[in-house]
């Protein structure tokens, strides 16, 4: 597996990531925690075959979840927002995966 596909993890489908896929011309996805915003931005235009204007990236925490009395720990993960280039073709994920 080359580093492009390493990056880039999931796509993040959600309300939020919905709206602003259709008015904002951003993509959400969840990406490698060590990955920065270069390398983001050249495995999303090697993919998918688009121009990227901004990557803009969050550090998510992972929620503590119970299970009776025994505490445990969601990993911790990191999400980006890529704003795709005016004119670029917006793609679905399920025509790209």
């Amino acid at each position: 597996m080359n580093r492009e596909q390493t990056v880039l993890r999931l796509p993040v489908i959600t309300e939020k990531s919905t709206h602003l896929k259709e008015n904002k011309r951003t993509l959400a996805f969840k990406v490698a925690r060590e990955a920065n915003k270069l390398e983001i931005k050249d495995a999303v235009e090697k993919i998918f075959k688009v121009k990227v204007e901004s990557v803009r990236t969050a550090n998510c925490h992972g929620k503590v979840r119970r299970q009776g009395r025994f505490k445990g720990r969601r990993p911790d993960w990191k999400k980006a927002y890529v704003t795709l280039k005016e004119g670029e073709k917006m793609f679905e994920f399920s025509e790209s995966l």
